[in-house]
């Protein structure tokens, strides 16, 4: 039943909006209000209570639509968490404004667009080219592939908690809360990041990657960003400066790269599934 939700996925993600309609934060955040207000000098079981009400929530639904019907009630909310679970937002199409600029070597446009649209800012050209990257790696990596790595290995359970972590350490109201999620977040990012650098490895050039990831294989001080900015770079072997199309190139190569990556997952999908 994975491998049909994860290509059910990709269809409707091509073909619909249903995403966008589905990713509406705003109860998410209203419960991490009530929990901090309920708990005001209990950060960590504060964080918990807020968790375990969804989590425990879906886990009773899968439990009771299980037995229906011989669990086909499963396959549409499986989709439907899947689908919620994935990227906030269109990165090719937020890049756009930085592109056109890069591409006119308007270094100033582009420094001006990657803060305003990326959250990105840098004093040197070759500083933000490299930001950019990462970013694009990075979104790809925590809007799709650990989402896809945590619901073949814990269901929609695994895959909706992993995007309450994302949202958690990415709001600014209650900073205690968003510490503790970005350091689940480091410790659930440390295996599907190198998964995925095993990747470019194998798609890209694989001496340069097997140079920045072997150094860094089993460090667990490693930010996770970092890792996987290092080995999508040295995958499509982008160079520092770039300016005008040559920058926009190394844009387009990294998010084929990302594209090649997430077919090579679905074909290994597919084939554990065949075997299991």
């Amino acid at each position: 039943m994975s491998f049909l939700v994860l290509m059910l996925t990709i269809l409707i993600e091509k073909l619909s909006h249903w995403r966008t309609a589905l990713q509406k934060d705003q109860w998410w955040y209203e419960q991490l209000k009530r929990s901090s207000k309920l708990l005001p000098k209990q950060h960590t079981l504060a964080f918990l209570l807020a968790f375990s009400l969804p989590i425990l929530g879906l886990a009773l639904v899968l439990l009771a639509l299980k037995s229906v019907l011989y669990g086909l009630l499963l396959i549409p909310l499986h989709l439907v968490i899947v689908l919620y679970s994935l990227s906030r937002a269109d990165v090719r199409a937020a890049l756009g404004p930085f592109r056109d600029a890069w591409r006119r070597e308007d270094t100033h446009a582009a420094n001006l667009a990657a803060q305003r649209d990326l959250l990105i800012q840098s004093e040197e050209p070759d500083g933000l080219l490299q930001a950019v990257q990462g970013y694009l790696l990075w979104q790809g990596f925590q809007g799709f592939f650990a989402i896809i790595f945590y619901y073949l290995i814990g269901g929609p359970l695994a895959a909706l908690t992993y995007r309450l972590l994302v949202l958690t350490a990415e709001q600014a109201q209650w900073p205690q809360a968003a510490g503790l999620a970005t350091r689940l977040l480091h410790i659930l990012d440390w295996l599907p990041v190198r998964l995925l650098s095993a990747s470019f490895a194998l798609i890209g050039n694989f001496i340069t990657v097997n140079r920045a990831l072997m150094h860094d294989l089993l460090c667990i001080t490693e930010p996770a960003n970092n890792l996987l900015s290092k080995t999508g770079r040295a995958a499509v072997e982008a160079e520092n400066h770039a300016l005008g199309e040559k920058g926009t190139i190394t844009l387009d190569n990294i998010w084929l790269l990302l594209v090649r990556s997430a077919v090579l997952w679905y074909a290994c999908t597919a084939v554990w599934t065949l075997f299991l």
